[in-house]
């Protein structure tokens, strides 16, 4: 199946009378640990995106590099647009894009970003545009640790500092939740790390990016049958 990356065509590339679905990766600009760089979950979103477009013969926006990461600003680099102003964001984008494209897959890589992008998604849905949101579910640790160490490995191996790579706090993210909350990530892993990097490796990273295409292609087909 053909696909497109939005931002390389010209006008003259699209009919004006096709709806084809398009797919809008969402990452975020954070800090992920000392060995992984701010951009983790903007590489991740854009693979994933990029992979399933190809797959399902979709379009492929633009990266939003930008979510709701307010629960690491207390980390140097941390660039967060907040809640209100992403859910905003994502309102007025869909409305504009589907009046040409349908379905709207908005893929989001960064669990920040879940609140304000179901908020979104409701709204939009509400008003009769055929919009969705999807996360990968990779299980495993929760920020930094084995599973986004061995993504990025698959990904972009030269941007992971293997060297600097160290165990954070390990503690399920259901015990860790309720003071996450209150003080932010710092509050409970001085590093930046919920989790264990130790093992991850690129196999590994692309088999978990090989099966979150599966999963949105098969949540896609779902949708379409619905």
């Amino acid at each position: 199946m053909n696909s497109a990356a939005l931002a390389d065509l010209a006008w003259t590339d699209l009919d004006d009378g096709a709806r084809g679905p398009l797919i809008v990766p969402l990452g975020a600009t954070e800090q992920h640990g000392p060995h992984l760089p701010l951009g983790t979950d903007s590489e991740i979103a854009l693979a994933l995106a990029r992979a399933a477009a190809e797959r399902l013969g979709a379009t492929l926006a633009p990266l939003l590099p930008y979510g709701a990461s307010g629960e690491h600003e207390d980390f140097p680099g941390t660039v967060s647009i907040g809640r209100e102003a992403l859910e905003m964001v994502l309102v007025e984008l869909c409305r504009s894009a589907s009046a040409r494209f349908a379905p709207i897959v908005l893929l989001s890589a960064h669990g920040g970003n879940a609140a304000p992008l179901a908020a979104a998604v409701a709204r939009l849905r509400e008003e009769g545009r055929e919009v969705l949101a999807w996360s990968p579910r990779w299980g495993g640790d929760a920020h930094a640790g084995r599973t986004e160490t061995s993504l990025m490995l698959a990904l972009a191996p030269a941007r992971v500092n293997g060297g600097a790579a160290a165990a954070g706090n390990a503690t399920p993210l259901p015990e860790l939740i309720g003071e996450l909350r209150r003080g932010g990530v710092r509050a409970v892993a001085a590093n930046g790390v919920l989790g264990d990097p130790a093992g991850a490796g690129a196999a590994e990273g692309r088999e978990l990016l090989a099966a979150a295409v599966e999963d949105l292609a098969a949540t896609l087909g779902a949708g379409s049958r619905g």
